[in-house]
């Protein structure tokens, strides 16, 4: 790990490299048992408890989502000898399967997200993966990009969890040539998926990755809490997630949103955890006036509470760096190339602090 160096992405991974060596990106749809109501009652064909989910938990029909897949040139889904490992990268509050595609541009008529994974895969960087770009909202009304705190679809974002794990996953290592395979629950099927799995998000959803997947809170709006809001912002915490490391080894937060937990709620979810993070990639622009504050207090005692149950933890500051792609695009650039490693290369713990 530690002869990889955290650079600012170069400027040649955002052009396109030659055709034959170009991913390429479908939409593809699938089926959601696990998601909030117009009722804001979490819907799900599990045994959750209303303890865990916070809520009134209901059976119901099951609804339909979109997601964006990328796959890398020479991918055959006919050539049953070759796999792929997964990285799951999720979009902010107004955006949804499409952001890291259409809102971050084009170069040569490519989308830059694509021209990315294309060159550190065509320059060895990284070995050949699969990316899924998911809606993050677990809601009836997935579709809808307001930003609302009373809406079912903000509430959407803090369960996204339970889709991910029993909807989305299943259905991706079902239907694509994944190296993981979620059907095996033995604990050696555990450790060997988890290693194939990675999971970042920009903005809100680097709060889901943090809240969602290492362990954090759930929020919903005051007007149904009847609390008070900490940030200002008409949402309060409720419930404690119980976190995803059993399925992802890898954690990547970009910008993480204002309702991102603490770092002392983080390292005491991973503390508490029957598995080890092997790395965790926290970025964002020293001038992002909307999540400089939730970066830093999502550091803060993390590493303290965690102890030996995290790997290499990147800090990464990029000077004069806001809200924006140029930071979400290195945060991808320098996540992909510290995953899916060997992994004796995770087994030290310690912090790696960098500024760009």
């Amino acid at each position: 790990m530690r002869d990889i160096k955290v650079t600012a992405v170069p400027a040649e991974y955002l052009r396109s490299v030659n055709q034959e060596l170009q991913g390429t990106i479908e939409e593809v749809s699938y089926e959601v048992s696990n998601y909030i109501n117009i009722s804001r009652q979490l819907v799900t064909d599990r045994n959750i408890a209303i303890s865990e989910a916070g809520r009134e938990v209901v059976s119901g029909d099951t609804i339909w989502k979109q997601c964006n897949v990328y796959l890398p040139a020479g991918y055959d889904p006919n050539d049953t000898a070759v796999k792929y490992n997964v990285l799951y990268l999720l979009h902010g509050v107004g955006g949804n399967q499409f952001e890291w595609l259409s809102s971050n541009g084009k170069v040569d008529e490519r989308f830059i997200i694509c021209n990315l994974f294309d060159n550190l895969i065509a320059k060895g960087d990284i070995e050949p993966l699969i990316v899924v770009f998911p809606n993050g909202r677990s809601a009836h009304d997935w579709m809808d990009s307001s930003f609302t705190t009373e809406g079912t679809n903000m509430l959407g974002f803090y369960y996204f969890d339970y889709e991910l794990r029993y909807d989305l996953i299943p259905f991706i290592e079902s239907n694509y040539k994944t190296y993981a395979d979620i059907t095996d629950t033995s604990p050696e099927g555990i450790l060997y998926n988890r290693a194939h799995r990675a999971i970042a998000g920009l903005s809100m959803g680097g709060m889901q990755a943090l809240n969602l997947i290492v362990g954090g809170y759930r929020y919903d709006s005051t007007r149904f809490t009847g609390t008070e809001s900490s940030w200002n912002n008409g949402l309060d915490q409720t419930v404690l997630t119980s976190g995803m490391i059993d399925l992802f080894a890898y954690v990547g937060a970009f910008s993480n949103a204002p309702t991102s937990s603490g770092g002392n709620v983080l390292g005491a979810s991973l503390a508490s955890s029957d598995h080890k993070l092997q790395l965790l990639y926290m970025t964002c622009g020293d001038a992002d006036g909307v999540a400089i504050t939730s970066y830093a207090k999502s550091i803060e005692g993390l590493i303290d509470q965690a102890g030996n149950h995290l790997g290499p933890y990147y800090q990464v500051l990029m000077k004069d760096g806001f809200h924006d792609f140029k930071v979400w695009n290195n945060g991808a650039y320098n996540f992909s190339r510290l995953i899916f490693r060997n992994s004796d290369e995770y087994a030290e713990s310690g912090v790696v602090q960098e500024t760009l």
